[in-house]
């Protein structure tokens, strides 16, 4: 070859996949993805239609500042954040609880679910003419139950998960057994004609099944980082419902508080009526100690003139009272520390002078209570309960100590002033011993009344707020709907059926393709065989036998055109006609067509062509014209010395005069012996003489070895694929015939890419064909 061939190649000089390729590979299949699109957006619009709409509902409280946790030990994020005292996390805790969210759904009848059809599909509701009470035990609810009840002339025609049907009529027992788990109680029966014919689907759990999907659907929250305010939260189909369940449970949780509280002022007033039966006995046995004193002395009154210099011993007194009195209620307080269990609640606000004091045992009495709420909801290995367990030890041990402190120095200051009334007496040796034991017995006695009036005050106070307890919370709103559903949304709906919609055969084509290991076009084998040229790219026609010849200007035509112009850059230079061989390795890959194709191609140009059926085993070169398949041919040539050449010619279209067929002839009994032999030869020196290109199909190469034994006539090869027909591994077969120079001058041409839908082409697959 004296220079190097140009070909017609639409490769990109960068190898790599571009945006371009990609986009091209997808845009072949835009109706799918406009289908797909039309279909999902359909569905979207039946689906906001039709689907039930969801509504969002909200309730606020405010914690007030009565409930704040005690904070026993302040450190930085308490002083930083005042409100952490009011803890809100053990308060949202509390109110998601198990015990309080099942004492709403006994209440509100949760555990049975009421759904009406509305044209394709169930929505729940909350108002129905009749309420199902379940007849079984919890434990037998394994599963939710799900029932159909339609509300009939004759009663109520209910059917089961298994589609068993029963009849209950309105007019039954109640309580005959129906083998259903659950009785119905009918509602308003005089408008029981307003909800016939309707189905309502009923599901029936149990009750930690119904207590587990409300606390999924509730959903609690602050309004602000810092706020003492609890937003209460949840979705669903019936506002009716939604609102029922939240008044609900923010009723429960302020009626727990209360009774919290309502549980520390009880304590406190049994404790403090103990305490009154044990005063009310010291204080008749102090009475009648003076009594028997007087008697016994025969004492009435003090003198009067010995009250001015008894002023002084007075004041000294009135201390040691007063102190004495701090000393007894310590003791009472010290006998609730050591009398109570180990995280009992504490008598509060005894009288004690010492206002730290009080404040800690108030704050130990909000923990006791917060514990015991606690110990309701959660095990005994709780984190929470262990550190509320710790708190109140280490406050415990903080009131132990205060009270000791506390009480050393009311002892210090009592004989402090008991010295000092020691030394005022010293001045009044002439009053009476009888005196000095009559004001001590009245000083007892005193002491005895004053801390009876006190606590009566106190039992006043506690009996109040047994009664009417201070509400802990402050409803800010009450569960309020939104007018507007929050689901289905059409703006949110549409894009996303469009976005699945245009997902969906994006996908499927995705997966086709990488699934696929056929031969699509040019990329394939230019990256396994990148040193065998790919002449063209044919799209796919479709085709019928009897063509009647060329057609000018079809895109066929170009195609082949173009085919044409690449072959003769790789035939060759030189004297004669040229001889082009096209093969495949398989059957029906297209290389009789495109053999056919090509002849007439070169034909049009003005150049006497011709046309060589050489797959003797296989002849399909008749079928494309009005010829016999058993005429004179090839075979005949090759068999018999005597055949002339000129005796096989035929015209295969009576338009083309310069396109010539030579048929394969009659089958013969072994090709290979007739194909080896050197009448081949010389049946191709004799067409070379006569014609400027002589195009041969030959047999396939993976099944028969015939095309091998005459490769070496061919000026140039062309190698046949068919797009999505061929396997990729065939081209590693070609690869090899190249690589072992088993075919001369070899190219690649691929057939049938695309197809009619895709491509839109409206010709034939070959010449002559008018679609």
């Amino acid at each position: 070859m004296s220079e190097k061939p140009y070909i017609l190649d639409f490769k990109d000089e960068d190898e790599t996949v571009s945006i371009k390729d990609i986009l091209l590979k997808y845009a072949r299949y835009w109706p799918w993805f406009v289908a797909s699109c039309a279909i999902f957006l359909v569905l979207g619009h039946f689906y906001s239609q039709y689907a039930p709409k969801t509504f969002y509902t909200e309730a606020k409280i405010k914690i007030l500042d009565d409930a704040k946790e005690p904070k026993i030990i302040p450190n930085d994020r308490v002083m930083n954040n005042p409100n952490l005292g009011l803890n809100l996390e053990n308060h949202i805790e509390v109110i998601r609880s198990y015990r309080l969210l099942g004492e709403v759904v006994d209440e509100l009848g949760l555990n049975v679910d009421y759904y009406q059809s509305n044209n394709l599909v169930y929505s729940q509701i909350w108002a129905v003419p009749f309420v199902l009470q379940t007849i079984i035990d919890d434990t037998e609810i394994i599963n939710p139950m799900v029932y159909e009840i339609e509300m009939a002339s004759a009663g109520f025609n209910i059917m089961d998960g298994e589609g068993n049907f029963y009849l209950v009529s309105y007019e039954e027992d109640r309580d005959r057994d129906f083998k259903l788990p659950f009785r119905i109680i009918l509602g308003d029966i005089d408008h029981i004609n307003n909800y016939k014919g309707i189905t309502y689907r009923v599901v029936l759990r149990s009750k930690k099944q119904a207590t587990s999907l409300l606390s999924e659907a509730l959903q609690i929250g602050t309004s602000e980082k810092q706020s003492d305010v609890i937003t209460l939260s949840m979705k669903g189909h019936s506002t009716q419902r939604t609102e029922a369940i939240l008044d609900a449970i923010v009723y429960k949780f302020d009626n727990n508080s209360l009774e919290d509280k309502q549980l520390v002022a009880q304590h406190t007033l049994s404790l403090i009526d103990q305490r009154f039966k044990d005063l009310s006995m010291e204080l008749d046995s102090i009475e009648l100690s003076k009594k028997d004193y007087k008697k016994l002395e025969d004492l009435s009154y003090i003198q009067s003139d010995a009250n001015a210099s008894l002023s002084k011993k007075t004041i000294s007194e009135s201390e040691v009272l007063r102190l004495e009195t701090q000393i007894s209620l310590l003791g009472i307080l010290k006998k609730s520390l050591y009398s109570n269990d180990a995280y009992g609640l504490l008598a509060a606000d005894i009288g004690l002078a010492n206002q730290a004091l009080n404040t800690m045992v108030q704050d130990y009495n909000e923990l006791a209570r917060e514990r015991q709420k606690l110990m309701l909801s959660v095990g005994k290995d709780h984190p929470n309960l262990k550190n509320l367990s710790e708190r109140l030890n280490f406050a415990r041990e903080n009131i132990l100590k205060t009270v000791g402190v506390y009480e050393a120095q009311m002892k210090t200051s009592l004989r402090t002033y008991n010295e000092e009334r020691n030394r005022a007496g010293s001045d009044f040796s002439q009053i009476p011993e009888q005196e000095r034991i009559l004001r001590s017995i009245e000083r007892q006695q005193n002491i005895k009344e004053n801390l009876y009036l006190l606590l009566l005050r106190k039992r006043e106070e506690a009996a109040i707020e047994y009664a009417a307890p201070a509400s802990s919370i402050k409803v800010i709103d009450y569960s309020v709907s939104g007018l507007k559903p929050v689901w289905p949304k059409k703006v949110l709906v549409y894009p996303v059926s469009l976005m699945l919609g245009f997902i969906l055969p994006l996908t499927f084509i995705f997966f086709r393709s990488s699934m696929d290991t056929k031969v699509q076009g040019r990329e394939e084998i230019e990256k396994i065989n990148p040193e065998i040229p790919t002449l063209i790219e044919i799209p796919f026609f479709k085709y019928k036998k009897n063509m009647q010849g060329f057609q000018e200007g079809s895109a066929l035509a170009e195609s082949f055109r173009i085919l044409s112009t690449n072959t003769d850059y790789l035939v060759p230079k030189k004297e004669g006609g040229k001889v082009v061989f096209v093969t495949s390795a398989i059957k029906e890959e297209g290389k009789t067509m495109t053999a056919l194709n090509l002849s007439l191609a070169y034909a049009s140009l003005g150049k006497r062509v011709l046309l060589v059926g050489a797959d003797l085993r296989n002849p399909q070169l008749h079928s494309y014209m009005d010829l016999e398949k058993n005429s004179p041919g090839l075979s005949d040539f090759l068999k018999n010395d005597w055949f002339d050449f000129q005796d096989g010619i035929q015209f295969g279209f009576k338009k083309n005069f310069n396109h010539h067929v030579y048929l394969s002839g009659a089958i013969p009994e072994s090709a290979p012996v007739l194909l080896s032999n050197k009448r081949f030869g010389k049946f191709l020196d004799e067409a070379k003489r006569s014609y400027d290109y002589i195009v041969v199909d030959t047999a396939p190469t993976m099944l028969v070895t015939d095309t091998f034994l005459i490769s070496d006539y061919a000026d140039v090869t062309l190698f046949v694929l068919r797009s999505g027909m061929t396997d990729i591994n065939l081209l590693h077969f070609s690869k090899e015939l190249h690589k072992n120079k088993k075919l001369k001058n070899m190219a690649y041409v691929v057939n049938a890419v695309g197809n009619l839908k895709q491509r839109k082409y409206n010709y034939g697959y070959a010449y002559g064909y008018n679609s």
